[in-house]
This record gives structure tokens, sequence and C-alpha cells, in this order.
């Protein structure tokens, strides 16, 4: 009898496990979406910008307040801003896949695990 409770508690640390890194993979997906948004506006804006004259000064809007840059600056910080969220996506694109190869292999655990109670209860 203490195999079958033994097996139980192992089973709902599994289940629980699993659904733990399934809503981390979740929640890594909402943030590449995210940050697929910040790229997609810093491109259309950086579009937008390189048909101005390269002396053309334009606000940009800090909190509350807009501060009068050079265009090279606001060009400058729209690329930092890609190439960031180029690196944290693929820095969640990889979690992801470490997340969802834990998912599977727990799901497998599970499955041997009720195999073998089968197995043993027949």
């Amino acid at each position: 009898m203490s195999i079958d409770l033994e097996l139980k508690k192992a089973f709902s640390e599994l289940q629980v496990k699993m659904l733990d890194t399934q809503q981390k993979a979740k929640l890594s997906d909402l943030q590449i979406e995210q940050l697929m948004r910040v790229q997609k506006l810093a491109k259309l804006t950086n579009a937008e910008i390189s048909t101005l004259s390269d002396n053309t000064r334009l606000y940009e809007g800090v909190g509350r307040m807009f501060i009068l840059q050079s265009k090279e600056d606001i060009n400058n910080q729209l690329m930092d801003k890609q190439k960031t969220a180029d690196e944290k996506i693929k820095e969640l694109e990889q979690r992801k896949v470490y997340l969802e190869r834990s998912v599977k292999e727990a799901e497998d655990n599970i499955r041997e695990m009720l195999l073998s109670r089968r197995n043993t209860a027949q």
C-alpha cells in the first residue's frame, strides 16, 4: 500500500511541475509577442524618421517630458531597442524550448508511472 501512496504523491508532484512549466512557457510566449511589438514600433518609427534630413531635430517623449534630440540620437536609440529586443527574444525562445522539453519529460514520466502501476496491479 505504501507504494501506491508514493506513486500518488509522485504523480501529483509531476502534475504540479508540469502545469507550472506550461504556465512559464505561456508567459514566455507573451513576452516574445510584446518584444516583437517593440521591434515593429521601432522599425516603423525608424522608417518615418529616415526620410527626414540629417540635421532635423525631433522631440522624444520621456515620461511626461519631451526632449529635443538629433535624428541620429533617436535613430541610435531605436537601433538599440531593436537589438535588445532581438537578444531577449532569442533568450526567451531558448527558455521556452527548455520548458517545453521539461513538460514532455514530465508527461513521459507520468505515462511511465501509470504503465508501471497497471503492470504491477495485474
